[in-house]
Parts: C-alpha cells; sequence; structure tokens
C-alpha cells in the first residue's frame, strides 16, 4: 500500500504525523509513571513534565521547517525536564531532534553536535570515576552516549548516504545531458553530411541540365543536331544524377555496422578521384573546355579523401560552367603526404563576385575540415582558384599532362 501524498517523502504531513506519534509514545510512559529519572528529583508536580515533553514534540514537528529553532526548542525542553528530575519520554523524543539536527541541519550544526555529545560523554565518565571513587564509574556516561552520541553517529551515516545519493543523482543527470548533447551532435553532423551529399548529387547534375535545357529555349533556329546534342547532355546528367541518388540512398538504407555490408568500401561507392574523367567529360560536352594536368603517381586513397577529392573536383567545375568564362584548369598533385586538387576558372567578364547560394563552397569547405584538410576559394587576379589539400601518404612519381 501507498501512502497518501500527504505522508509521502519531505512533506509537513510527515513531520507532523511523526511530532503527534511522539507524543502519544510520550503520554503511555508518562501514564506508566517513568518520570522522575533522577534520584532524589525536586518534588514537582509531575504534570509539570509534560509541558517539556509537549515542547520537545513541537521540535520534532519543526525540523525540517525550521532545524535550528527545532534543535533550540527540543535542548531546552530537555534541560527544563532534566531540572525537573528527568523523564524516559522527553530524553527518548530528544534523540530524534538530535538525529534530524544532524540530517537535515548545515554542516557546522552537526560538527558542534559530535563535539559537545563526545565532551559530555567524557565528562559524564568522568565525574562518575571522581564521584564513586572507582573505575566503574565511567558507566555514568552510558546515558549521555546512548541518548546523546549515538544519535548524532546514526545521524551523520544518514545524511552521507542521503550526499552519496544526491551526488549519484546529480552525475546521472550530467551523464544523461552529455549523451543527449552527443545525440544532438551526431544528428546535425549526419544532417549536415546528407546536405552537402544531395547538394553535390542533385545541384551539380542539374546545373549542367538547367544550362543546357536554357539554351535550347533561348537560342531560336537551332538544327535538329544541335537540339539532340543538347538533349544528349542532358540526358546524360540526368542519368548520372539518378545513379549517383540511388547509390547514395542504398548507403543509407545499407545495414547498421556489425552486419554485412555494413562498412562502406572504396568498392561501394561510385564517386572517386580516378573517376574524374568522366565528369571532365560531361562539363566538357556541356561547353566548358576543361585542361587536366595530373602530377605524381595514382594510388589508392583512404574512402573519405577519395570521395571529397571527387565532389570537390565535380562542384569546382560545376560552378566554372556556371559561372566562368567557358574555359578551366584543373590540376591532381598525388604529393607524398597529400592529395592535392586545384580548378582554376576566369570569371565571366573578370568580375570578383560570384553569385550563387554559396552552399557549394561550404560543403567543400566542410568536408576538407572534417579530414583535417585545407581549403582556399576566392578571387585572384580576375580568376577564380579553389584549391584544396587533402591529407594522404606514399610516394608521388613523376607529372603528366593531359
Amino acid at each position: 500500500m501507498r501512502p497518501p501524498p500527504w505522508l509521502g517523502p519531505d512533506t509537513l504531513g510527515r513531520d507532523l504525523t511523526l511530532a503527534g506519534a511522539s507524543l502519544a509514545g510520550g503520554l503511555i510512559l508518562y501514564g506508566l509513571g517513568t518520570q522522575p529519572q533522577l534520584p532524589g528529583g525536586t518534588g514537582a508536580p509531575e504534570p509539570l513534565f509534560l509541558v517539556p515533553l509537549v515542547a520537545v514534540c513541537v521540535a520534532v514537528g519543526l525540523r525540517r521547517a525550521a532545524t535550528r529553532a527545532s534543535l533550540a526548542l527540543g535542548t531546552a525542553a530537555v534541560l527544563a525536564d532534566l531540572a525537573l528530575g528527568g523523564s524516559l519520554a522527553t530524553v527518548l523524543v530528544y534523540t530524534q531532534v538530535l538525529y534530524d539536527a544532524c540530517v537535515y541541519g548545515s554542516a557546522p550544526t552537526w560538527r558542534r553536535l559530535l563535539r559537545v555529545t563526545v565532551a559530555l560523554s567524557l565528562l559524564a565518565a568522568v565525574a562518575g570515576v571522581l564521584v564513586l571513587g572507582r573505575w566503574q564509574g565511567v558507566g555514568v556516561a552510558a546515558p549521555v552516549v546512548l541518548a546523546g552520541v549515538l544519535p548524532v553517529i546514526t545521524g551523520l551515516s544518514v545524511r552521507q548516504y542521503r550526499d552519496q545519493a544526491a551526488a549519484e543523482r546529480v552525475r546521472a543527470e550530467q551523464t544523461a545531458r552529455l549523451v543527449e548533447l552527443d545525440r544532438r551532435q551526431a544528428v546535425s553532423a549526419e544532417r549536415a553530411r546528407m546536405a552537402r551529399e544531395l547538394h553535390d548529387v542533385v545541384a551539380n547534375q542539374l546545373s549542367a541540365v538547367a544550362i543546357h535545357a536554357t539554351a535550347v529555349l533561348s537560342v531560336p533556329g537551332l538544327d535538329r543536331s544541335q537540339v539532340e546534342s543538347a538533349l544528349r547532355v542532358i540526358r546524360e546528367n540526368s542519368v548520372q544524377g539518378l545513379a549517383e541518388m540511388r547509390q547514395m540512398i542504398g548507403l543509407l538504407r545499407g545495414p547498421a555496422d556489425g552486419e554485412p555490408g555494413g562498412h562502406a568500401t572504396a568498392e561501394a561507392i561510385p564517386a572517386r578521384l580516378s573517376e574524374v574523367a568522366a565528369v571532365v567529360e560531361r562539363v566538357r560536352a556541356a561547353g566548358l573546355a576543361v585542361r587536366v594536368r595530373w602530377r605524381g603517381e595514382p594510388r589508392p586513397l583512404p574512402v573519405g579523401v577519395d570521395l571529397a577529392a571527387y565532389r570537390i573536383v565535380q562542384e569546382s567545375l560545376t560552378n566554372a560552367l556556371k559561372h566562368g568564362a567557358g574555359d578551366a584548369d584543373l590540376e591532381v598533385a598525388y604529393e607524398p603526404a597529400a592529395v592535392v586538387v586545384r580548378v582554376v576558372n576566369p570569371l565571366r567578364g573578370g568580375d570578383a563576385a560570384v553569385t550563387g547560394a554559396g552552399a557549394g563552397l561550404v560543403g567543400m569547405r566542410e568536408r576538407v575540415a572534417l579530414l583535417d584538410g585545407r581549403f582556399t576559394a576566392g578571387p585572384r587576379d580576375g580568376r577564380w582558384c579553389v584549391r584544396a589539400e587533402l591529407p594522404a601518404g606514399v610516394l608521388a612519381g613523376d607529372g603528366r599532362t593531359t
């Protein structure tokens, strides 16, 4: 059975219920005639013992709402009770006050209580030996230890466990926040990667399609051979774009890591630097005169480097086709520790400004940054220059030109 909400942990209802139960137990002990406890007493009427009992029970009810006031009221009540001769009920309830002060009070409070109760125990032991004149007098300190030191130590143990549990909860919450942050960063990185791929696959091919379609529509009097040539270029770019799109969708739908086929390999990705010749032929067919120069001995490259170099060449040549003056120079250099791709083309009319959304440049820059390479792009002496240096080790060979 679950307790009602007003009796839940850390509620005022639970504190008041505990205070009421303490008062009921104290009244039972009072009815059994357990006062006074000290020999001799003061001869005070027994009903007077109810005043400190009620006060100490009120202190129990204040244990969380006002810990210091609870401790002060309880201490005053037990001292008044001892002055009357001492009652078992008040002393027992006062042990709860000491326990609560250690659990819910501040650190200085429980330190003072521990010092005071230990000092009173030692003082009682010494006084017992001096008064009785034999070592068995240390037994006088037993009530002080049981009613003072023991509740304080118990409260300290519970407080330590509570603090440890609170620290573990905070640590768990921090871990959960870090996991959520990592998840969001992974999602953002994946979205950025997919955006780059979509731009490179769709925008580059559609740009060539749009250029030739515009030419066919804007130039009157084209003969059939010219129209067929333009449509052929449009078809080739469309087919290539669809093929790359299907390949990318296949990779996204592929098996998870650890399953057969879960890792992309160079064979699984058709877009790699060794196939740049196909890109060059397509842009040449679209009307861009491209001069290609290879330096170094071509070699297998890491998949990420191979794909990035291919996409950078594709994007740069597409930009040269859209914004350039009709020709471009492509240089691919296999250096000992890197592969360098460089595309230079004259700007249309010599303008340094290049119109467009700029997503292509952002995508190229992000690709190079992910591979810890170096990337520059911008106008230089009336020409637009794109240079990407991607890390990839081994020896280079002699240059050759096509």
